[in-house]
């Protein structure tokens, strides 16, 4: 079990925002979670990684990564419901802040 730990210990050793090379000399930051496996107790490691992943952002970003390729008219389609969603969400903040200041009245 403690080999098991170790390797998977290594593995988030390499922390801190780094540079790699990317595509065509462009350079790209790389995020990193360090984690220390106490006592070869991997299960609360684990824990401890995706706690500091949905703190960090790196959880929502990767569920953001786009696995397969969207068709031109489905990006419109996504598009439009994005901007009706966004149209919404500032209409409603509006009446909200209307009822807000008529109560403060």
């Amino acid at each position: 079990m403690n080999s098991v730990a170790r390797r998977f210990s290594t593995l988030f050793r390499h922390s801190g925002f780094a540079t790699q090379p990317f595509n065509s000399g462009q350079l790209q930051q790389c995020r990193g979670i360090r984690v220390r496996v106490i006592n070869g107790n991997l299960e609360a490691a684990l824990g401890l990684m995706q706690r500091k992943m949905q703190s960090s952002g790196i959880e929502r970003m990767i569920k953001q990564e786009q696995r397969f390729h969207i068709k031109n008219s489905e990006k419109r389609v996504l598009a439009r419901k994005n901007l009706e969603r966004k149209i919404r969400s500032v209409e409603l903040a509006k009446k909200l802040k209307s009822i807000m200041i008529k109560k403060v009245r």
